[in-house]
């Protein structure tokens, strides 16, 4: 009876913020960005200056390659196991449960963020100097194969896993669209395109490598993308507090 009791009254404790599972993410999201960095760093120079020499084929287009793959099928098995695993029932949970999935959606939105931050800050900062040190000889070059096949790709499938979560396992979301999110999560996803445009652009007709250049003129959707976030968050947080009122009238009662 002792037990019983006692898992009643765990059951009816609000929900903890996950921050051991975020943060084992995030430092296993840090050493994958971080070893790829070095990577970039022993290899470009040595052997990823030409794209028509062996050593490029072997050491970067192999790991295209690879990347590409282990992308897509990371990104269909996310997605389809928060698919088939979606609350069918997702209108009837309790507010400690939609309190403690709001939770795990802020862990999506943290590690967005900072999958963010590497690929916005780092990884692009690298592509510029590369290319105003070495300029263009190729389609494709380490800092390209970084930025726009790993970094943009991992951007877009914790993204889009974030987007399918919420909008099956929330009531807030359930059977309407979050525009500021689906716009959140559309920048990256439009990148791609652009980035097609842009090396066919480079390759044909445009060589110099000038930031403000027009074939660059649509990688600024991914920045005007971020501004969503801020009408995603407002989204969130109005409900964290209506469910956190919820939670503290229950207190009351029980009082």
């Amino acid at each position: 009876m002792k037990n019983a009791n006692a898992v009643t009254a765990n059951a009816e404790l609000p929900p903890a913020v996950p921050w051991g599972r975020i943060g084992a993410f995030l430092v296993a999201l840090l050493a994958l960005f971080g070893a790829y960095r070095y990577y970039q760093h022993v290899t470009s120079f040595t052997v990823g200056l030409d794209y028509f020499e062996p050593e490029f084929q072997i050491y970067w287009m192999n790991l295209l390659y690879a990347q590409l793959a282990i992308e897509a099928v990371v990104f269909c098995a996310v997605i389809g196991y928060l698919w088939m695993t979606r609350d069918r029932n997702v209108m009837s949970i309790t507010p400690q449960e939609e309190l403690r999935r709001h939770y795990v959606l802020l862990g999506f939105v943290v590690v967005f963020a900072v999958i963010a931050y590497l690929a916005a800050s780092l990884y692009t900062e690298a592509d510029a100097a590369w290319h105003q040190v070495t300029v263009r000889d190729t389609d494709f070059t380490p800092t390209h194969i970084a930025l726009f096949y790993f970094g943009i790709p991992a951007f877009i499938i914790i993204g889009s896993a974030a987007f399918v979560y919420a909008h099956t396992r929330l009531p807030q979301f359930h059977e309407r669209v979050s525009m500021p999110m689906a716009l959140l999560v559309a920048g990256p996803i439009m990148i791609m395109p652009n980035l097609g445009f842009n090396e066919w652009g480079h390759t044909f007709f445009y060589a110099e490598e000038l930031f403000a250049a027009p074939v660059h003129w649509g990688f600024v959707l991914l920045g005007w993308s971020a501004f969503a976030a801020g009408g995603f968050l407002i989204q969130i947080i109005t409900r964290l507090i209506s469910l956190s009122k919820l939670e503290g009238d229950t207190d009351v009662a029980e009082a």
